[in-house]
């Protein structure tokens, strides 16, 4: 019977086998939304147009309270935001929504400073700009800012894809799954579990194809972005 704990240092996939080992999930091609909120019709109006202008949806808040009552659908999106807004101001709002990555925020204000924009930086926002700012220079953060969400939300998905496979494995194909990426050999396999090598290769075919892995080093890629670990055991 082997003993220890196993690692998976035999194996480093490269980027390409990352790439195949999660087929590609893609998000709904449909126009990006653009989140508004700001208590300043006339600055709600303008922007309105400019985002309708770029090919994206826009949709306006008068405050943090009036955005927080609006569901949020699963697509790409951005949030520009004021910093000064009624009751919850935009800096609070950014704390309650936490480090959201499939929602970036882009900070507008007319009245900022520099430990406003830092604290603003280091919770996660992609821009600060002080109005009055050009078009394009918005254009851009707002582009930048889509990008990036519509990046969060594909791994996203591919992580919810892996993880369902994973949890449509028995808990014995879960355990031959481990030792295997932790590079065992199917005999090796048999005897940490007590079962025959016969029935190793039967749970490790399984395995593959449930997971939908092409190769051993897939696997390995699938097991390592899961998080998983193999288990000590002892004799």
């Amino acid at each position: 019977m082997r003993t220890g704990t196993v690692t998976f240092a035999a194996y480093n996939a490269p980027s390409a086998i990352v790439s195949r080992s999660i087929k590609a999930l893609t998000v709904p091609e449909v126009p990006p939304i653009v989140f508004v909120v700001d208590d300043d019709i006339s600055v709600r109006e303008s922007l309105e147009l400019l985002i309708k202008s770029a090919g994206m949806r826009p949709e306006t808040f008068v405050s943090a309270q009036d955005f927080l009552s609006h569901p949020r659908p699963a697509l790409p999106c951005c949030l520009v935001l004021d910093v000064t807004l009624p009751g919850l101001n935009g800096l609070e709002l950014q704390q309650r929504l936490g480090e959201s990555s499939d929602m970036p925020i882009i900070f507008i204000t007319g009245h900022g400073d520099v430990p406003m924009s830092v604290r603003a930086m280091k919770a996660g926002a992609v821009e600060f700009l002080t109005k009055p700012f050009k078009d394009d220079v918005l254009l851009d953060a707002i582009r930048g800012a889509i990008e990036r969400s519509r990046v969060a939300l594909r791994l996203g998905a591919e992580m919810r894809a892996l993880r369902a496979r994973y949890e449509s494995l028995t808990p014995r194909e879960r355990e031959v799954l481990v030792l295997v990426v932790s590079g065992l050999l199917n005999k090796q396999v048999g005897g940490e579990l007590g079962i025959s090598e016969i029935t190793v290769k039967a749970h490790r075919g399984q395995v593959m194809r449930k997971m939908m892995a092409d190769s051993l080093p897939d696997l390995v890629t699938m097991a390592t972005r899961l998080g998983l670990r193999p288990a000590s055991t002892g004799s």
